[in-house]
């Protein structure tokens, strides 16, 4: 796992848009796994300018995202589905036959959950996974407790993830209790990942997820035992860091980081 520090919001999100427009442009290809929430939108808003001022061509890349939520129409303004169209899908020249999101909305949530798993499968696995973290250090809709061996499955909201989604509902109260999420083992197959975390508030989390020991109940420290992990902090998440001094280095002097 690397950690990368950058000097504010915008830089971090720079930094990830620019990852993905190399590995992009390196196999035109590529199968891209996709997170949703407030921190991906300036990042989706990096990728649509690079396609618009500097070409960034998506015509042949697929991608798969990491979770829906459960009970909601993909027209419902609030679904995953809504905001990828809404962010980036139809803002760039992807093809939307190539998108594939789990479906929230499927009679047998079991037999949905395998047709995600084969269709990875199927596309030969996903090259670069995109990840963002909860406030209780949660990857996907990969709540406490989740299983670090798990795979896409239905699972129950936490608390905290109902507050902090809510708003985006009007309210908790008004929020699905349940969502459909690629597993912490699938997302673990992934080539490569890299992760997005910025602000203080996910400062003490963050810590805990790279620097502490490995624990279902934060399903980012699973990330340690992925073998290709790039995680991506502004200042304000680094706060609570011990190796900062290391992390530094790392991106001033590693070949991988010349050029950006």
């Amino acid at each position: 796992m690397e950690i990368i520090i950058q000097k504010d919001e915008q830089d971090a999100r720079t930094l990830v848009a620019k990852v993905i427009a190399k590995e992009l442009r390196a196999k035109p290809s590529l199968v891209l796994g996709l997170a949703t929430g407030r921190t991906m939108e300036g990042l989706y808003a990096e990728l649509v300018k690079m396609h618009k001022e500097q070409g960034l061509d998506f015509s042949r890349c697929t991608t798969f995202n990491l979770d829906e939520y459960i009970g909601i129409p993909a027209s419902d303004p609030n679904s995953y589905v809504s905001y990828m169209r809404r962010h980036l899908f139809d803002r760039v020249n992807i093809d939307i036959r190539c998108t594939h999101l789990p479906d929230g909305m499927a009679k047998d949530y079991v037999e949905a959950s395998a047709r995600y798993e084969k269709l990875i499968t199927d596309a030969g696995g996903v090259d670069l996974q995109l990840l963002g973290m909860g406030t209780d250090g949660h990857i996907g809709f990969n709540e406490p407790l989740s299983a670090l061996r798990s795979r896409t499955r239905e699972k129950a909201l936490s608390p905290a993830t109902l507050e902090q989604n809510g708003p985006m509902f009007g309210g908790k109260d008004k929020m699905p209790r349940r969502a459909l999420t690629m597993g912490v083992g699938t997302i673990l197959e992934s080539k490569r990942s890299i992760a997005l975390v910025t602000g203080r508030e996910k400062a003490a989390m963050l810590a805990k997820a790279v620097e502490g020991p490995i624990t279902s109940m934060i399903t980012a420290s699973a990330l340690q035992l992925h073998p290709h992990c790039t995680v991506v902090v502004d200042e304000a998440a680094a706060t609570c860091l011990q190796g900062t001094e290391y992390y530094r280095w790392i991106f001033e002097n590693e070949p991988e980081w010349r050029g950006f």
